[in-house]
């Protein structure tokens, strides 16, 4: 039997004890739902599904991105976006992604079942901010699905002038193998091709007959086409052939014995007979260049001189004069680009 004043003491520590386990079990409870909010955001919430994506694009799955929910696009959106419906999907694979690194969730909103989240990252080198918007789409036992509400895809619209053949991240590419209209694409058109975001594509061009040191964009809003013009350069190479080509269509010209010879940039106009048949030979040769004109190439204006031997009967007296005469001309052209890669020069002077 408790003694008088013994009991009062062992109320009160059992009365402190249960305070102390009650504040346990809130701190217990208070931990398992800050780790339980841990654990949704970093491998349940929309944050981590956008950057699963992500990191499907930084790894070169680009296979594997394109099965995300919300990913796959079809025409009537791509319409509906203001692009092409019938873009090219050549850039959809991992030959034609660049680096994305340094992928960092900035911060997410939701507003009416849809929840928009900011990241931030490296793509090649250039650093980036997108937002992509993602709902709910059902549930897995106890843990939520997500799907991007808006594709993450985009477009760019490229023009490349002077070439059919160019290279995007390295990846080669032909006009006629990726426009709608086959070998009879248009060189002028724009090609329209869906590419992921975020995402950095190089385009640059490397053959033969042009090259261009390249132009960068930053595919970074979903659903946006971006414009990308490109102006090719003639290289060393093409350049020398085409001045070969002009001195031999020249040449030919010479072996012509009248005094216009046909299709030719020169030529000696006179009053009097012939008393011998001209003899044609180029003295100065011109020196070429060549210079972009629309999806092909022209050669501008060059100065050349001919040289004329020939006598000449006056229908005066009949007396014979030997002409021994240089004849300055100027000679241009045109070159177009066939399907096959080659080139045709056509030779012409102004006015023709």
């Amino acid at each position: 039997m408790d003694q008088p004043g013994t009991r009062t003491p062992r109320v009160r520590r059992l009365g402190t004890d249960l305070t102390i386990l009650t504040l346990v079990g809130i701190l217990l409870l208070a931990a398992f739902g800050a780790g339980g909010l841990a654990l949704y955001t970093q491998f349940y919430g929309p944050a981590a599904f956008v950057t699963r994506y992500l990191d499907l694009l930084s790894e070169g799955r680009a296979a594997d991105a394109l099965l995300v929910p919300g990913v796959a696009i079809d025409r009537l959106t791509v319409e509906e976006a203001g692009i092409d419906p019938v873009s090219s999907e050549a850039l959809l694979r991992r030959a034609a992604l660049a680096p994305l690194s340094d992928i960092t969730v900035v911060s997410q909103e939701a507003a009416d079942g849809v929840t928009s989240v900011t990241v931030s990252y490296v793509a090649g080198t250039h650093p980036g901010t997108s937002t992509f918007e993602v709902e709910q789409d059902g549930w897995v036992g106890v843990t939520p699905n997500w799907r991007f509400t808006r594709t993450p895809l985009a477009a760019i619209s490229l023009s490349v002038l002077g070439a059919d053949q160019f290279a995007v991240n390295g990846f080669q590419i032909d006009r006629h193998q990726i426009s709608p209209a086959g070998a009879d694409a248009d060189p002028l058109d724009p090609l329209s091709l869906l590419v992921f975001t975020p995402g950095v594509y190089s385009v640059t061009v490397d053959t033969a007959i042009s090259a261009s040191r390249g132009v960068s964009i930053l595919a970074d809003s979903p659903l946006m086409q971006t414009p990308v013009d490109l102006q090719t350069t003639p290289t060393e190479g093409f350049v020398e052939v085409v001045q070969t080509r002009v001195e031999e269509f020249l040449t030919q010209c010479t072996t012509q014995q009248v005094l216009l010879p046909t299709a030719c940039p020169f030529g000696l106009e006179v009053q009097n007979r012939l008393a011998s048949l001209p003899e044609w030979s180029i003295s100065s040769q011109p020196t070429v260049t060549v210079e972009p004109d629309g999806a092909h190439w022209r050669i501008p204006a060059a100065e050349a001189v001919a040289h004329i031997e020939v006598d000449i009967r006056s229908l005066f007296d009949g007396s014979i004069q030997h002409v021994s005469e240089d004849v300055p001309f100027q000679v241009d052209g045109t070159i177009v680009i066939l399907q096959d890669g080659s080139a045709s020069i056509r030779v012409g002077s102004p006015g023709e």
